[in-house]
C-alpha cells in the first residue's frame, strides 16, 4: 500500500537516553503539529536526523533507539559532530538563513561546508530510497534539505516529490550572490510540488529560475524537460483549536490552580488597573529585529512620556544556535539594551522591560498571551510568524491588539492587524499610542475577523490543502495536441521506418538536436551529434535533411564537409552532398536596410540583446537579456514590425528567445514540400522544437511523422521532451 513519507532535518520526536534506558517524546512545534494529520493515519514514515550525533549513540543502543522511534513512526538519518557542524550549524544557518533573510553580510560562502551540506543531503535521499516504493508521495521540508529532492528524482524519476520552504525565499538579486545557486535551484526542481508561504516567496523563486536557469516559466508551472513543477503558495496555519481551548481552560482556573508566572501577572496588573502589558515572543535571532524592538521602545518611551510607569514590555526570547558567533554577539547586544533602558528610565516601583532568556512551558505561554493588553511582532524579515497568530487564538474575549511587521509572511493574511514598518521608530511609536487607545469595540471588530480566518485554515488544512494538490499534479494528465513518444509507440515507429523502402527525414537542429547557446555562432556540434549524423547520412534508401534558420556559412563550416544534406536559412539554400548551396527560393534583401535601424534600436534599448544579420533574414535575439524585460521589448518589437511591414510581402516568425523577419514565401514547410516531391517517399518523418518548424509540421502530407520537442501545443503528432530523448531515437533509427 502505498504510503507517505516526510522528510525534515529533525524528528518528531525528542530523544532522551537515562541510565541505558531510551525514551522517545513527541515535540510539540509547528512543523510536528502541522503533519499530524498526514503522519498519524498508519500510512506514513517521517525520516530525519535523531538530534543525537553518532559519537553520543552507544553501539548497543543503535537497535533500542530504531525500535522506540518506529513505536512514532520514524526513522532516523545518522549523522556524525562533524557533520552536524558543517550542514546545519554550517551551510544551513550561517549561509541560507542569512541569506534567505536579507542578511548578506552574515552569510559565509566556505566550500568546505557547501560539500557536507551535499553529502548530507545524499544520506537524507539515501534514507529515502531505502524506504520509499514507486506509488510513494514523498513531501520534503524546509532549507536544510534543498537538494534531497532531485537526488532522489534521480533513481526514482517517477516518484511523487513535494517541498516546502518554511523560510522566505529571496528576492533574485539577493539569491545571485550564493556561490552554489545553480545547484540549489536544480535541487528543489527535483519536486513535482514546491511550496511557500507567500506569493511573494513564490514570485522571487520564479524569477530565479528564469533569470538563472533560464527554463520557461508559464504562471506558475516550470517546463523542464519531461516534467513540469508546480509552484504554489500555502500560508501556514495552527492548531487554533489548542490555542484557544488551553485559553478557555485557563480563564476558567481558580486562583489557587493558577501558575506562579500567572499570579505575578495578576499582581502586577492590580497594583496598576490602567497599564499595559505589551509582549514580544522571539527565538533570539538577529531576523526577528528584537535590538531594534528594545530601541523603538526606548524611543516611544521618550516620545510620549506619559507613558512611563503605565506600560511593560515583557520580551521572551527563546535560545537558539547559541554556538553560531553572531548569535553570540546579538545576546550581549540585546543583554546591555535592556540593562541600559531599564538602568535610565526604572523606577522604584516600575520595571520599563521584563527580559527572559529562556524556554517557556506551553501553559505559562497561555499565561503570557491571555495577559498581554498588545502583542508586540516586529521581525525584520520573518517566513510566517506562527506567535502572532497563537497570540489572536488565545483572546477568547477578542480583545487585544496586534501590532505586526509587514515583513512577516503572516502580514499577508492578518491586515486588520496594526501592519508597521519594523524600521521606522517614528511609525513604531505612533502605533503603540494607538494599540493602546484603542477601545475594545474595534478591538473586537478586527479580532472576530483574524480569529474565523485562523480557525478557518487552521495547520491541518494547511497540511491537505498542500497533500491535495501535490496528488492533484501527479495525477494530472496534461491535454496537448500533440501525443507522447511512448515506448510502444516508439516501436511502432521503428518498425514503419524498417519496413519502408525510400525514406525522408528532416531534422531541425537549435533545440532539436542540440541545446542553445548564448551565443548562437558557438553551438557547434558535439562529437556524439557527429557521430549520430554520420551513421544517419550512411543509411541506405534513406534521404536525410538538416532543416534549419541557420545561415548558410556556419552550417556550411560545420557540416559541408560532411556531405550532409541542409536546408537553411529556413528554406532560402540548398545543399545536398556536399556541393556548394544554391537557391531553393528567389528572395528579395532590399527591405533589410529599412528594418535593421529598427532592430538596432532595440538592442540599445535592450542590454543584452543582439542581430544576426544573416543573407535573406535578419534576427533579433533576447536570451540574454532580462527574461521578463525581452519579453517586455520582443512584445513591442513586435508590434512596431508588424505596423512597417504591413505592405510588404514579409513575415515575422517568434522563436525561442528570438525574432526573425524574412520573405513570406519563404519557411521550412514550403521547402519540405519541394524536396518531398522530388521522389516517391514511403516514410516520411520530420522534428523540430520552436514555431518555424510548425510550417513543416502543417505542410508535410497527414502520413508523415512529425515530432516536436517539448510540451507546447503543436501541429506535430507525437512529441518528445528533451534533446537527449531525440538523440536516442534517432540513433534506433541506424540500427539494424
Amino acid at each position: 500500500m502505498a504510503k507517505t513519507i516526510i522528510i525534515s532535518n529533525r524528528l518528531p520526536v525528542q530523544l532522551q537516553i537515562d541510565n541505558g534506558t531510551i525514551n522517545a517524546i513527541p515535540s510539540v512545534g509547528g512543523l510536528a503539529t502541522g503533519m499530524k494529520s498526514v503522519h498519524s493515519d498508519g500510512q506514513s514514515l517521517w525520516i530525519g536526523w535523531s538530534g543525537l550525533t553518532e559519537e553520543e549513540i552507544p553501539e548497543e543502543l543503535e537497535g533500542e533507539i530504531d525500535k522506540a522511534l518506529a513505536e512514532h513512526g520514524s526513522s532516523k538519518v545518522k549523522l556524525t559532530a562533524a557533520e552536524v557542524d558543517g550542514f546545519y550549524y554550517g551551510f544551513s544557518n550561517r549561509t541560507i538563513w542569512p541569506l534567505f533573510h536579507y542578511f548578506l553580510e552574515y552569510s559565509e560562502f566556505e566550500l568546505s561546508s557547501w560539500n557536507t551540506y551535499r553529502e548530507v543531503n545524499q544520506k537524507f535521499a539515501d534514507a529515502i530510497l531505502k524506504e520509499a516504493s514507486e506509488d510513494d508521495i514523498i513531501w520534503v521540508h524546509d532549507y536544510q534539505l534543498m537538494l534531497v529532492p532531485q537526488m532522489v528524482r534521480e533513481k526514482r524519476p517517477d516518484i511523487s516529490i513535494g517541498f516546502f520552504l518554511h523560510i522566505p525565499f529571496p528576492s533574485y538579486e539577493i539569491f545571485r550572490t550564493l556561490p552554489w545557486r545553480e545547484e540549489v535551484l536544480l535541487g528543489l526542481l527535483g519536486s513535482d510540488l514546491i511550496g511557500f508561504h507567500t506569493y511573494d516567496y513564490e514570485r522571487h523563486f520564479l524569477s530565479s529560475i528564469r533569470r538563472i536557469l533560464g527554463l520557461e516559466v508559464s504562471f506558475n508551472d516550470i517546463y523542464l524537460e519531461s516534467r513540469i513543477i508546480k509552484v504554489d503558495s500555502f500560508p501556514m496555519g495552527i492548531d487554533y483549536a489548542k490555542f484557544h481551548n488551553a485559553a478557555k481552560d485557563h480563564e476558567a482556573l481558580p486562583k489557587n490552580k493558577q501558575s506562579d508566572l500567572q499570579r505575578r501577572l495578576n499582581t502586577h496588573k492590580e497594583s496598576t488597573p490602567d497599564a499595559k502589558f505589551l509582549l514580544s515572543i522571539d527565538r533570539l535571532d538577529y531576523s526577528k529585529g528584537i535590538a531594534k524592538r528594545l530601541n523603538a521602545y526606548e524611543y516611544f518611551l521618550n516620545k510620549y512620556p506619559q507613558y512611563k510607569e503605565k506600560v511593560r514590555l515583557i520580551i521572551l526570547a527563546v535560545p537558539s544556535r547559541s554556538n553560531v558567533p553572531q548569535y553570540q554577539l546579538l545576546k550581549r547586544e540585546i543583554d546591555e539594551l535592556v540593562g541600559r533602558i531599564n538602568g535610565e528610565l526604572a523606577t522604584v516601583s516600575w520595571t520599563p522591560i521584563w527580559y527572559f532568556y529562556r524556554s517557556l512551558p506551553f501553559d505559562n505561554l497561555i499565561d503570557l498571551y491571555t495577559s498581554c493588553d498588545i502583542a508586540w511582532l516586529t521581525p525584520i524579515r520573518d517566513g510566517m510568524n506562527l506567535v502572532a497568530k497563537e497570540y489572536i487564538a488565545t483572546r477568547t474575549d477578542k480583545t487585544g491588539v496586534l501590532i505586526l511587521s509587514e515583513m512577516a509572511g503572516s502580514a499577508n493574511e492578518m491586515n486588520e492587524s496594526l501592519l508597521i514598518n519594523p524600521n521606522n521608530f517614528e511609525q513604531i511609536a505612533d502605533t503603540i499610542h494607538r494599540a493602546i487607545q484603542m477601545p475594545e469595540k474595534e478591538q473586537k471588530e478586527r479580532n472576530s475577523v483574524l480569529q474565523k480566518r485562523l480557525e478557518r485554515y487552521n495547520v491541518e488544512k494547511w497540511a491537505n490543502d498542500f497533500m491535495r494538490s501535490l496528488t492533484e499534479q501527479r495525477d494530472k494528465d496534461p491535454t496537448y495536441v500533440a501525443q507522447r513518444l511512448s515506448v510502444d509507440l516508439t516501436n511502432t515507429l521503428i518498425s514503419e521506418y524498417r519496413e519502408a523502402e525510400h525514406r525522408l527525414l528532416f531534422l531541425d537542429y537549435d533545440g532539436t538536436l542540440a541545446g542553445f547557446h548564448n551565443d548562437p555562432q558557438k553551438a557547434s556540434p558535439d562529437a556524439e551529434l557527429y557521430k549520430l549524423l554520420d551513421d544517419m547520412n550512411a543509411l541506405p534508401n534513406t534521404d536525410v535533411f538538416l532543416i534549419s534558420g541557420r545561415d548558410k556559412e556556419t552550417f556550411g563550416k560545420w557540416f559541408l564537409k560532411k556531405k550532409y544534406n541542409m536546408i537553411v536559412e529556413h528554406g532560402v539554400w540548398l545543399s545536398e552532398g556536399g556541393n556548394d548551396f544554391t537557391m531553393l527560393e528567389n528572395v528579395k534583401k532590399d527591405w533589410m536596410e529599412k528594418i535593421l535601424p529598427v532592430l538596432e534600436s532595440f538592442v540599445d534599448r535592450t542590454p543584452g540583446s543582439f542581430v544576426e544579420e544573416k543573407n535573406y533574414s535578419l534576427a533579433w535575439h533576447y536570451r540574454n537579456t532580462d527574461p521578463d524585460f525581452g519579453q517586455k521589448r520582443a512584445s513591442e518589437l513586435n508590434t512596431v514590425l508588424r505596423s512597417l511591414i504591413a505592405n510588404d510581402d514579409l513575415s515575422v516568425l517568434n522563436g525561442n528567445k528570438v525574432m526573425e523577419i524574412k520573405s513570406s514565401n519563404v519557411n521550412k514547410g514550403r521547402a519540405a514540400m519541394r524536396i518531398f516531391t522530388r521522389h516517391d517517399y514511403d516514410f516520411v518523418f520530420a522534428i523540430g522544437d520552436d514555431w518555424t518548424d510548425e510550417f513543416m509540421f502543417q505542410e508535410l502530407p497527414e502520413t508523415a511523422v512529425t515530432v516536436k520537442v517539448g510540451r507546447q501545443k503543436t501541429q506535430a503528432k507525437f512529441y518528445l521532451d528533451s534533446i537527449k530523448n531525440v538523440r536516442d531515437l534517432l540513433s534506433r533509427f541506424t540500427k539494424k
